[in-house]
């Protein structure tokens, strides 16, 4: 399986830059998964736990809004700390 180029953004700082084999977030309307080869989205966030990979971070995340392209996943939130 590939792997999925990832970066989670707040107001302060790039929280994470890296790879990894998948992202569990909080969408707004429920968690959302994603995997490499996933269809192009963007999806707002609400509050919750942002997974990546196999525990490597986890975030807690308020706000803002999730990007997938081409196994590409830009996380950028109003406001996040570690979990």
């Amino acid at each position: 399986m590939g792997m999925l180029k990832i970066s989670v953004i707040s107001p302060e700082a790039t929280l994470f830059e890296g790879e990894a084999p998948s992202v569990t977030a909080p969408a707004f309307d429920g968690e959302v998964g994603i995997l490499p080869m996933h269809a192009p989205m963007v999806t707002t966030l609400g509050a919750g736990v942002l997974r990546i990979g196999n525990g490597e971070a986890r975030f807690n995340v308020e706000g803002g809004f999730l990007q997938v392209v081409d196994d590409v996943v830009r996380v950028v939130t109003e406001k996040a700390s570690r979990a």
